[in-house]
C-alpha cells in the first residue's frame, strides 16, 4: 500500500505568522504553525510531521505531492554534499535551515518514499487541501485564536504530532525528492531570513504598524539582494527570490533553469555587482519590469528583469542581460 499526501507551508508577511499543513483526505490531515516563521520553514515542517505521524507504519510507501522544490532538492540532491561537508556548503558556509535538516535527515532512515512536484496554486485537488490547512493555520495565529489541527493519522503517537515552536524565521527554497522520517524534538534555531537584511526601518516594524514600500522599492532591493554573492551562493535564499517557473537567457545565449541556476550560483556565486537602475515599470498588479546597467570588472551589462507577486512575495520569473558596447 502507498499513502499519497500532499505537503505545503504558509506564512503571512514571509517572514509573519506561519502555518504548514499534510492532506491525505478529509479525514486525515494534520496542521499547526508558529505566531512568527517562513514559508520554507513551513514546506519543511509539513513533511517532517508527515514522516512522524507514518512513522508507526514504516512499510508502507510513503508518496509525497509537494509544490517546493527546495524541499525536494535539499532531500533528495544536496543533503549528502553538505552532510560530507559537516553541513556547510561549497563556499564553507553553514547550511541554512540546518537543525530542521539534520532531523529531517535522522527521520528518512529506514523509510520508502518518493517526492512528486505539484505545480502549486494550480488546481491540485491535495495541495489544494495542504495550501488552505496551511493558510489557516497561519490566519488563525496572525488573529490569535486557536489554529484547527486535524485528526491526524490513525493510530500514530501522539509525540508524533508535536511541532517545534521556532526561535525566529528561516530560509529555503526548493526542487523535486524522495524520503523518510521518525519522531523526536527539535531544537530551536536563530538564523536570517531573507528580508532580515533590507535596509530601511519599515521592514523592521511590526506587521500592523508598518508602511507597506512600493512594489518597484521591494522589487530594486531584492535585485541588489541577488547580486551580492552571499545571497547567490546560498541555495536556500535564491530558492526563496528565484520563481519556480524562472528561466534565464544569459548573455552567451544560455538559456537557464530555476534549478540550473541555483546549483550554479551555488558552487560559483561570482563578484559582488553594483547596478544603476534605468527603469521600473509595473506591469497590472501583480508584476513589476525592472531595467539596468550592472557593472563588473568583465564590463557593463544591460539586463532587464522581470518579478512577479506569486503567494504575497516578490519572485523574479524572467532574466536577460546584453553585455554593452
Amino acid at each position: 500500500m502507498t499513502i499519497t499526501a500532499a505537503a505545503d507551508g504558509s506564512a503571512l508577511g514571509n517572514p509573519g505568522p506561519a502555518g504548514w499543513a499534510w492532506y491525505v483526505d478529509d479525514g486525515c490531515w494534520r496542521a499547526g504553525g508558529w505566531p512568527h516563521g517562513t514559508n520554507n520553514q513551513g514546506e519543511l515542517m509539513a513533511v517532517l510531521d508527515l514522516f512522524r505521524a507514518t512513522a508507526h507504519v514504516p512499510e508502507e510507501d510513503l508518496r509525497i505531492l509537494c509544490d517546493s522544490q527546495y524541499v525536494i532538492n535539499s532531500i533528495t540532491k544536496w543533503m549528502p554534499g553538505w552532510k560530507r561537508k559537516g553541513w556547510r556548503k561549497a563556499d564553507g558556509k553553514p547550511v541554512l535551515n540546518v537543525e530542521l535538516l539534520k532531523e529531517l535527515d535522522r527521520e528518512l532512515a529506514g523509510r520508502k518514499y518518493t517526492f512528486e512536484w505539484v505545480k502549486g496554486h494550480a488546481g491540485h485537488d491535495l495541495n489544494e487541501a495542504a495550501d488552505e490547512r496551511a493558510r489557516a493555520a497561519a490566519t488563525a495565529y496572525q488573529q490569535g485564536v486557536a489554529a484547527r489541527s486535524g485528526p491526524g493519522f490513525a493510530g500514530a503517537p501522539t509525540a508524533a504530532a508535536v511541532a517545534p515552536t521556532p526561535s525566529t524565521a528561516i530560509n529555503a527554497a526548493g526542487a523535486t525528492t524522495a524520503g523518510t522520517v521518525t519522531g523526536g524534538g527539535l531544537a530551536t534555531y536563530d538564523e536570517p531570513d531573507l528580508f532580515s537584511e533590507l535596509e530601511g526601518d519599515s521592514f523592521a516594524a511590526t506587521e500592523s504598524t508598518r508602511a507597506e514600500p512600493a512594489p518597484e522599492a521591494i522589487v530594486e532591493e531584492l535585485e541588489r539582494e541577488l547580486l551580492g554573492p552571499d545571497v547567490r551562493g546560498d541555495v536556500g535564499r535564491t530558492g526563496v527570490l528565484l520563481h519556480p517557473d524562472f528561466m534565464e537567457i544569459g548573455s552567451s545565449g544560455r538559456v537557464w533553469t530555476r534549478d540550473a541556476m541555483m546549483m550554479a550560483l551555488e558552487e560559483d556565486p561570482g563578484e559582488r555587482t553594483e547596478l544603476e537602475v534605468l527603469g521600473a515599470d509595473r506591469l497590472g498588479t501583480n508584476g513589476v519590469l525592472l531595467t539596468y546597467r550592472s557593472y563588473s570588472r568583465s564590463g557593463t551589462t544591460l539586463r532587464s528583469s522581470l518579478w512577479v507577486l506569486d503567494g504575497g512575495r516578490w519572485r523574479l520569473r524572467f532574466h536577460q542581460g546584453t553585455p554593452e558596447a
